[in-house]
């Protein structure tokens, strides 16, 4: 397990924040309750912050074929629906909700070639909304395998996730299981996956980034 690079500034901030509150009540000898109150506090703190951008190390063996889970989280849709910025028809929506107790990497759920990315900036509805997927902020990706199959995955901002990283960009070849982005706090992923595809999974399965298999082509 390791500490994401995304949460330096954050983490820097809080230990910074922690450090001036313990200073100020000890210089002006707050009582005892309210000090280990301000200890409890600066603990909870400072343990939220890791466990939040915590970054387990995973070693994957790209399968082709298999559709692995882009994050850890929930999946909360499974649908056949219009899918209108890229393939412009009809695809299998697989979705999962990312709480911010989840690790928030985003992982490439196929090998290939990014055919497709961009950016929408956007409103910060709840994740669960079904409008998240085409209103709030968020990024687009599409990968092209080997075999000519493509998926789409987007990541979504929620409430509370106002940053969205990426680390791709369109001609780059990618890696299943490698990271492609980080979302801060709460949010969701979309995967658009071929009709016809075989989804491994049920809407309010626990699924894990890079391990589970969404579906097979």
């Amino acid at each position: 397990m390791k500490f994401h690079k995304e949460g330096y500034t954050t983490l820097a901030i809080a230990v910074l924040f922690i450090f001036i509150i313990n200073a100020v009540a000890d210089y002006y000898d707050a009582p005892q309750y309210a000090k280990w109150l301000i200890y409890v506090l600066s603990a909870f703190l400072f343990i939220t912050v890791v466990q939040f951008f915590r970054s387990p190390k995973k070693v994957v063996n790209p399968q082709d074929g298999v559709i692995l889970c882009p994050a850890d989280g929930k999946v909360v849709v499974i649908e056949e629906t219009e899918e209108n910025e890229y393939f412009h028809d009809k695809r299998i929506q697989v979705s999962i909700f990312m709480s911010p107790v989840n690790v928030h990497v985003n992982r490439n759920p196929i090998s290939g070639l990014v055919t497709f990315f961009k950016y929408h900036p956007g409103k910060f509805l709840v994740a669960w909304h079904p409008k998240s997927s085409t209103d709030n902020e968020r990024t687009t990706v599409v990968v092209k395998d080997k075999a000519g199959r493509e998926v789409l995955f987007r990541q979504i901002a929620g409430a509370l996730a106002r940053r969205i990283v990426w680390y791709v960009k369109e001609k780059d070849e990618v890696v299943q299981g490698n990271e492609f982005g980080f979302i801060k706090f709460g949010s969701r992923v979309d995967l658009f996956l071929p009709l016809g595809t075989e989804i491994n999974v049920n809407i309010g399965d626990k699924v894990t980034g890079a391990r589970t298999i969404i579906g097979k082509f």
